[in-house]
Parts: structure tokens; C-alpha cells; sequence
């Protein structure tokens, strides 16, 4: 009893810590993202730039190279791609940066006794204003494809917020671990191109009717979930309640991170300083 009563205090004093510093955490993740494109020519338009051209060299691979594109949901291959990606980029980021995180900003922690716990936060936050932007661009995109927006894309601000919360919990975690050890880093750098090719972010996952066990060991993926959550709202006109299942699933998945996270935190508090 006592020690589920410790963990919830954690998550009391993780939830203290960021409403007490929420104006610190605003102006740290506003500096993150200018520091991300401070230097290039073109700024802020890599934010754009860099996934139009991922989105269209794997478009030209599959659909051009391979001859297995063609209509996926009722709309071109592009537009699902396009629905799946957009989520993708800012997973992706939050994989790797997460992992980084802390020790990235160690100065915060070694100088200045900042809480540790919010660092993810500004982090997953800054790259969250460049995902907005993206998924604005996509709508654009759809509507422009003669698809126009639907009540279905209300729901857009839940999946974001729960990737953004998911993505907040494994940074924590990630962010603890990879300071004490630089192997666990590169780890999971090593195991972000497995996630992607397995998540069902080019190819879809339904589709893999025949091996029912597999399909669903698929859908436990969080990733899984988000991606195609996001093509719920642009295409399948799904709304998120009525796949309960599949949110359950992901509810649980990131209960366990949670969990892990203030695991991590109540073991390597104390040391973080000083490996840092």
C-alpha cells in the first residue's frame, strides 16, 4: 500500500511541478523550436519542406516503383499516406528526442535545479507546434484534393492530445534512462525504423485479415492506434469511441509508461545531477 501511495504522490508532484512552472515551460518550448531551425536558410520552411519530400519519395516507391498504391479508403494512395504520416513525423521525433532529452538540457539540471520532470514536456511541446502545422497543411491538402472537411475532424484534437500525453510519458522515462546510459539512446535510435515499418504508417494494417493473431498483436501498437486515428478523422469518417477496443488498449499501454516513468524517476532522481 505504501508504495502505491508513493507513486501517487509522484504524480502529484508531477502535476505540481507543471502547473508551477507553466509560463517556464511556455517560453522554453517557444526557444526549443527557434533553436531547431535557427541557422538555416530557410528557417521555418524546413518544418514543411522536410516531410513533403519524405511523404513524396515514399508515395513514388510504393505507388510508382512498386505498383501498389491505388485507392486505399475511397481516396488516392498520397491523400492516406499523407493522413498516416503527419503523426509519424512528430512520433518519430519524440522517440528519438525523448531518449535525448534530459541530457540535452542537463545544464537545467546541474546549474539552474530545474524540474526534471517537465524538461519533456517543453520539448514534446515544441515539436507539437510543428505537428499543428502539418495537420493544418493536410487539411488544405485534402480539401484542395476535393475532399472537403468533415465533422469527423473534430475529434483531431484528441488524438492529438493523446499522443502528445504518451509521447510526454515516454520521454520522461527515455529521457531518465538514456542519462544515466548512452547505450539505451542509441537503442532505441536503432529501433525507430523497426517501429515504423511495423506500425502500419505506409501500408495498412486491416489488411491483414487472414492472420487474425497477428493483426491484432498489430493493433496493439500505440503508433498503430494514433496513425490510424488520424486516417479515421481525414478518411475512414471513424469516430474514436467506436473503436473502444483499440482506445483501451492504448489507455493501458500508456498507464504502463506512466508507471515506468515515475519509476524511473523515483530510482534515478538523486543521481541524475550528478552522471549529468
Amino acid at each position: 500500500m505504501k508504495v502505491i501511495l508513493s507513486y501517487f504522490k509522484l504524480l502529484a508532484l508531477n502535476l505540481k511541478e507543471h502547473k508551477d512552472n507553466i509560463p517556464q515551460v511556455a517560453k522554453l518550448a517557444v526557444a526549443d523550436l527557434k533553436k531547431t531551425y535557427t541557422g538555416a536558410a530557410l528557417g521555418w520552411a524546413w518544418a514543411v519542406i522536410k516531410p513533403i519530400v519524405t511523404i513524396f519519395v515514399y508515395w513514388f516507391a510504393i505507388e510508382i516503383g512498386l505498383r501498389k498504391g491505388g485507392n486505399v479508403g475511397g481516396v488516392p494512395y498520397i491523400l492516406w499516406l499523407i493522413a498516416g504520416m503527419v503523426p509519424w513525423f512528430y512520433i518519430s521525433e519524440t522517440l528519438t528526442g525523448g531518449a535525448d532529452c534530459i541530457r540535452r538540457y542537463s545544464y537545467l539540471v546541474t546549474k539552474m535545479r530545474y524540474p526534471i520532470m517537465t524538461i519533456p514536456t517543453f520539448t514534446n511541446l515544441s515539436k507539437l507546434f510543428v505537428n499543428i502545422i502539418l495537420t493544418f497543411v493536410a487539411i488544405i491538402v485534402f480539401w484542395l484534393s476535393g475532399h472537403k472537411p468533415t465533422v469527423y475532424l473534430l475529434q483531431l484534437p484528441i488524438y492529438i492530445f493523446l499522443m502528445f500525453m504518451l509521447s510526454n510519458a515516454w520521454a520522461l522515462f527515455a529521457g531518465l534512462i538514456s542519462a544515466i546510459s548512452k547505450d539505451f539512446s542509441n537503442l532505441v535510435k536503432s529501433f525507430v525504423t523497426a517501429v515504423f515499418w511495423l506500425s502500419g504508417v505506409i501500408w495498412n494494417v486491416d489488411n491483414v485479415s487472414d492472420k487474425p493473431m497477428l493483426r491484432r498483436f498489430l493493433m496493439l501498437n500505440p503508433v498503430t492506434f494514433i496513425c490510424n486515428g488520424f486516417r479515421n478523422c481525414f478518411v475512414n469518417e471513424i469516430w474514436f469511441y467506436d473503436q473502444w477496443k483499440r482506445l483501451s488498449y492504448y489507455l493501458i499501454f500508456y498507464a504502463i509508461l506512466v508507471f515506468l516513468s515515475l519509476w524511473a524517476y523515483k530510482k534515478l532522481r538523486k543521481e541524475i545531477p550528478d552522471v549529468l
